[in-house]
């Protein structure tokens, strides 16, 4: 372990609550209905009186560990197979009084845990989404499971979770799915009717925040781009000053209520009230304080991968999401001790705010970072509602990547992507990866290609499959030099594989 985790682990035991000390206790991870990982070592944890023996029972097995000077415990289960079989977690300890504890989860299953993160898109509950109804009706599963962290930011990593209530673990019905994350269901889904085996979900995310919010403080200083996003924050905390915003929201509500009685005189709708400035060190979007108090206390939980919708925070600053994104990726892979572990996410959907080059960043990420892959949806946007209500099929690429990256099948799991070109007779061909069962254009000619010369002006191009390529032209560019494709805000294109995959947009060129 490096000194950046060893860093971190010691901010976590340092931060542990007071009540740990005095009382047994599990990790909010560890309830009733929980799912564990099949085919690892499970590490289970909580807190106890310093020096209090504790021991863990599960499956047959039976582990035994020593609460240390901060109260925490920690057994690490042998790798179970998948089971259905509901059982019970056991765990017991006497005090120094000779007073026995003992705490139990019951119905507990092993199989797949995946952890499905990101902002407002993953956030977006199944209540929203096309046909809701249906899918709601249908949602009983006793094998799918879901567990909703609770949203928490903190200055520094937790060990728990800030919950105003219990959380614990659901088995997926029709009361259990309608608030939680579409994506994430319709993921789990897909993959409990492939594997059979049960599957669980953590979700995790919170609308409107950055990529930097969710990554550990210490990997954004390790890269001197991403350190300037915290000394941005820290200079904005420094210059709070909770009076004067205190004085400035008051005299802002003054107005507010001066523009309410003119618009209700005139039979307007009310403007929107102002907001009292927050401080800004405890902020969803400050840097490294989603990971502190969303993903941190998750750890070690056993998993198999990650899926994440996110980025629209980022779009302006595309060009820094190209190290942003996958430093944040290693973070999470560094904190779980698994470099390959399976990381999924979805391209950003067209919108007319969402800008190219924030989808060509993350199809960087997706060719540069091993076990990545990415779910395309430019068939699935909305150019006006950031949040497109069709989530099953965001849900259902993102279980077909799984498929591949995390379970070894042999399927298609990505539409086209673009891999070279080369210019004969006045004409760009192209080839590419991910064809399956061949290229097609969707519902008429092939759309959203444009070609340049060496002047760099591009123009719209005819685009025409042949086998395994693509040909590419314009009467306009004699001697063409790059291609791009489905290269704006709101891409509008066709190009799928026969498999029912839509190509990512791309460019040939860096310019």
């Amino acid at each position: 372990m490096n000194k950046i985790y060893k860093l971190i682990v010691v901010t976590l035991f340092l931060t542990l609550p007071s009540l740990h000390a005095a009382e047994l206790k599990l990790a909010p991870l560890f309830s009733s209905d929980m799912v564990l990982q099949r085919g690892v070592s499970v590490p289970v944890w909580g807190w106890a009186e310093k020096g209090r023996k504790v021991t863990v029972s599960f499956g047959g097995q039976e582990r035994t560990a020593t609460a240390d000077a901060n109260g925490k415990w920690q057994v690490t289960l042998k790798a179970m197979p998948a089971s259905a079989e509901p059982r019970t977690l056991s765990v017991s300890s006497s005090d120094l009084k000779a007073q026995i504890t003992n705490l139990t989860c019951t119905n507990v299953l092993v199989g797949e845990v995946w952890l499905c993160s990101g902002q407002s898109n993953m956030q977006f509950g199944m209540g929203g989404t096309t046909d809701s109804t249906q899918h709601i009706a249908q949602a009983a599963d006793v094998l799918l499971r879901l567990f909703t962290v609770p949203n928490t930011p903190a200055e520094t990593p937790r060990c728990d979770m800030d919950s105003k209530g219990p959380i614990s673990w659901k088995v997926a019905s029709p009361e259990t799915v309608r608030g939680f994350s579409a994506v994430a269901y319709f993921f789990g889904r897909d993959l409990r009717k492939d594997l059979k085996i049960p599957v669980g979900l953590i979700h995790s995310s919170w609308g409107g925040t950055p990529a930097e919010a969710w990554t550990a403080k210490e990997m954004l200083e390790a890269d001197p781009m991403l350190k300037k996003l915290i000394e941005n924050w820290d200079e904005k905390i420094a210059k709070y000053d909770p009076v004067k915003a205190n004085e400035k929201y008051k005299a802002a509500l003054a107005n507010h209520n001066e523009a309410v009685a003119k618009a209700k005189a005139e039979g307007k709708p009310a403007p929107r009230g102002p907001s009292l400035e927050g401080n800004p060190a405890k902020s969803q979007n400050r840097p490294a304080n989603l990971f502190n108090g969303m993903i941190a206390p998750l750890v070690p939980y056993a998993l198999k991968g990650a899926i994440w919708y996110q980025g629209e925070s980022n779009s302006s600053r595309a060009k820094e999401y190209q190290t942003l994104f996958p430093a944040m990726i290693k973070c999470w892979r560094n904190n779980w001790n698994n470099s390959a572990m399976p990381f999924l996410f979805v391209q950003i959907a067209p919108h007319n705010g969402m800008c190219p080059e924030i989808r060509e960043a993350q199809l960087l990420t997706s060719q540069r970072v091993k076990n990545t892959a990415m779910a395309v949806i430019t068939d699935h946007g909305n150019a006006t509602d950031i949040h497109p209500k069709q989530k099953e099929p965001v849900g259902a690429r993102l279980a077909l990547a799984a498929r591949v990256i995390a379970y070894g099948e042999k399927i298609e799991s990505s539409g086209p992507v673009y891999k070279s070109i080369k210019v004969k007779n006045g004409k760009a061909i192209l080839s590419f990866t991910h064809i399956g069962d061949g290229l097609v254009a969707k519902d008429g000619a092939l759309k959203g290609f444009t070609i340049a010369g060496a002047d760099k002006n591009f123009v719209p191009a005819t685009a025409e499959i042949s086998g395994k390529t693509i040909i590419v032209a314009s009467d306009k560019v004699t001697t063409p030099v790059a291609v791009r494709f489905g290269w704006a805000n709101v891409p509008d294109v066709n190009l799928f594989n026969q498999n029912g995959l839509p190509a990512t947009p791309f460019r040939t060129d860096s310019w």
